[in-house]
């Protein structure tokens, strides 16, 4: 079978995207995503995203992880609207179904701006935090986050028994400004650094900024800057989440499996 494929990039996030709006791609089919995400053997990729069909919505992201899991994917939404309009399903507002439910999106000044689920609760964890923006997100402030041993300590957290048995993602945050932070992440799924994580950056910016009425915070990655903004509310909840940066076509193929 030859699949028709293109590759985004979103700070770095890399994904194949297929459209799947005649509903062909076998969604069971978890060893093909691993094959098509494989950097040696496939197309090379963090996850894999379908476009289908949903009624009341401009499109449904389907969206998996390198190894086959689901699981809600901020830069993976991003590049999802951004291919979205190059297939001219959405022009520059959609309404797009996710895993973890509606979501809205813009696209202005080159930048894909998507709004995520509120976030209900912030965890203490020692003296880490916990908080889940779609995914899990286990966060953790450090200093020199560039010279981090982000592999082996992420691993640790992501398969430490309190997050059994479904795990869950690490970041290491420093702090370079008032409004400013440099994440990396440790991406269960990926089970390994990405460049960027999306769900990540924007739990990272809800624990730094969590007792601040507003957020607007600038964030660094290995792969580029996005940024967060969100508003705190006095129950402890969060609300209007944006999570804003590039999204970007890389190429496009065939690959026969």
């Amino acid at each position: 079978m030859e699949i028709s494929f293109y590759k985004y990039q979103g700070t770095g996030n890399d994904f194949v995207m297929i459209d799947d709006r005649k509903e062909i791609f076998d969604l069971t089919d978890l060893d093909l995503i691993s094959k098509l995400c494989d950097r040696r053997f496939g197309v090379g990729a963090d996850g894999l995203i379908l476009i289908r069909n949903y009624a009341n919505f401009d499109f449904e992201m389907i969206y998996f992880n390198a190894d086959g899991s689901q699981s809600m994917c901020g830069n993976g939404a991003r590049c999802a609207v951004a291919f979205s309009a190059f297939l001219g399903i959405v022009n520059q507002k959609t309404n797009f179904l996710a895993i973890d439910g509606p979501h809205e999106a813009v696209i202005e000044d080159g930048l894909v701006q998507l709004k995520m689920g509120d976030v209900e609760t912030l965890e203490k964890k020692g003296q880490d935090l916990f908080v889940n923006t779609g995914s899990p997100h286990h966060i953790r402030f450090v200093e020199k986050v560039r010279e981090y041993p982000v592999f082996e300590k992420g691993k640790e957290v992501r398969y430490d028994q309190e997050y059994a048995p479904a795990g869950t993602n690490v970041n290491f945050v420093e702090k370079i400004d008032n409004d400013e932070l440099f994440v990396r992440t440790y991406e269960r799924g990926v089970e390994d650094e990405t460049l960027s994580c999306g769900t990540g950056v924007t739990a990272a910016a809800i624990a730094f900024s969590k007792d601040k009425p507003t957020g607007n915070v600038k964030i660094n990655t290995r792969g580029g800057q996005l940024s967060v903004k969100f508003l705190s509310l006095p129950d402890g909840t969060f609300r209007d989440i944006w999570l804003i940066g590039p999204a970007k076509q890389v190429f496009k193929g065939q690959i026969t499996v």
